[in-house]
């Protein structure tokens, strides 16, 4: 029997010399199998063990293509020399800064030697009421007693997986999902289930056919598909996680810029948000809130995990909750990401644009004469980075030929800048490229 390994050996050391370049499209397995005399079993675990060593990428429905290599990365036109940055997925408002620091000014003259002191993962009386005011939405009102906090949204991610799935169990999550949940999944030793996903969202007898405990989902503007799920297929899954007894993880980061929606199962859903996108990455605070025979089960991961929140950021945040300066921030910034999805819909008018008007970011399905990977290398050597969708599949190897755009943190002259230059890009063919 063929040892796969040598055979991927040899595959990678042509990749590594340049004899099969990026964008270079393998054969089938079958046809691999056939011309090299081994069984299609061992020609799969060929192709796997690349895709492990990240030298190829699976696409769903077309192939497996040689990987880019990373490039070269001249600036687009920026005297500064600074690539445009279409990657990290934040806002910063330019006088952000000047609407903090009253907040701040305010903690250091009358709250530090409170906010110096630890505290707990239920936070304090205040903070609670404040979370509890700003989660509630769609007739939603959370009771105050099971918000908890943790350092940022990551960590409250973190706690509801540890506590909702136990150490070899099961977590469906999106066919594309946010990366940090493969990564806790790992660590966590549970396995993730991909759940197909149609224009609306996921399907409900995707999970019934999981043999899930939980699922992991984004309903209001998805990362990185920018959709909103509608009603009717929030209720269906609704119907379905109550039917199965499945326990909901429902991330809700980028719901404060999406349509006015409660969680699909308010009964069974943890809700995980955080203020990192309403404030700024810098200035996080993140929040858990469970039902309430969850939240003793959710505090004690969180506890167990470290991930309580500092009493400094919580103070500070509780201050900018209550005094009106983070309702100001989020409405600037919700009209700035209505501003930039119409700019990305006129500058890339034409091609398989996706997102919600509200969302911080777009989903584009390239033109068929394009990979992913190959495009992403090309838009890197003009100095633009974009996110390929192999970042976000939850099964290696099998990614939508698409990649993200992050819309909300590059300025706008530069922002548009970029898009023309992706239109025109997008617009020619992968064989004008010089691809070293």
């Amino acid at each position: 029997m063929a040892d796969y390994r040598l055979i991927a050996d040899r595959l990678a050391a042509d990749i590594a010399a340049g004899r099969l370049k990026p964008g270079d499209r393998l054969p089938p397995q079958r046809a691999f199998a056939r011309r090299h005399g081994i069984a299609g079993s061992t020609a799969a675990r060929v192709y796997g063990e690349l895709v492990r060593r990240g030298v190829v990428v699976g696409e769903v429905g077309r192939g497996t293509f040689v990987r880019a290599r990373p490039p070269v990365e001249p600036p687009l036109g920026d005297p500064g020399g600074a690539r445009v940055d279409l990657e990290l997925n934040f806002c910063v408002l330019p006088d952000q800064p000047d609407l903090l620091a009253p907040g701040l000014n305010r903690l250091v003259r009358h709250g530090l030697p409170d906010a110096l002191t630890p505290v707990g993962v239920r936070g304090t009386p205040a903070a609670r009421a404040a979370v509890a005011r700003l989660t509630a939405r769609g007739g939603w009102a959370p009771d105050e007693r099971h918000v908890l906090f943790t350092g940022n949204g990551r960590q409250a991610i973190a706690a509801a997986v540890s506590a909702l799935v136990p150490v070899g169990g099961r977590l469906g999550v999106e066919a594309v999902t946010y990366p940090v949940v493969k990564a806790i999944a790992a660590r966590f030793g549970i396995t993730l289930v991909p759940l197909p996903v149609d224009d609306a969202g996921v399907l409900p007898q995707a999970i019934r056919a999981a043999d899930v405990r939980a699922v992991y989902l984004q309903p209001t503007l998805h990362n990185p598909l920018g959709t909103t799920m509608p009603a009717q297929r929030r209720a269906e899954l609704a119907d379905t996680v109550r039917d199965l007894d499945v326990q909901v993880i429902e991330d809700a980061i980028y719901a404060f810029l999406g349509p006015d929606l409660p969680p699909l199962a308010s009964e069974r859903t943890t809700v995980v948000d955080s203020l990192s996108k309403r404030l700024a990455p810098g200035l996080t605070v993140g929040f858990a809130v469970p039902p309430g025979h969850l939240v003793d089960r959710v505090a004690a991961a969180a506890r167990s995990g470290g991930w309580a929140v500092g009493h400094f950021a919580l103070t500070a945040a509780t201050g900018w909750l209550t005094d009106g300066t983070l309702e100001s921030i989020v409405d600037r910034k919700r009209a700035l990401a209505l501003t930039r999805q119409r700019l990305a819909r006129e500058r890339l008018a034409g091609f398989d644009i996706r997102a919600d008007p509200g969302a911080y970011h777009c989903w584009w399905r390239l033109p068929d004469h394009w990979r992913a990977e190959t495009f992403v290398a090309a838009a890197a050597r003009r100095g633009i980075a974009v996110t390929p969708a192999a970042a976000f599949a939850v099964v290696p190897g099998h990614a939508p030929n698409a990649v993200r755009l992050a819309l909300a943190a590059t300025p706008e002259p530069a922002l548009t800048a970029a898009l023309d230059v992706l239109a025109s890009l997008a617009g020619s063919s992968p064989e004008d490229e010089s691809v070293d």
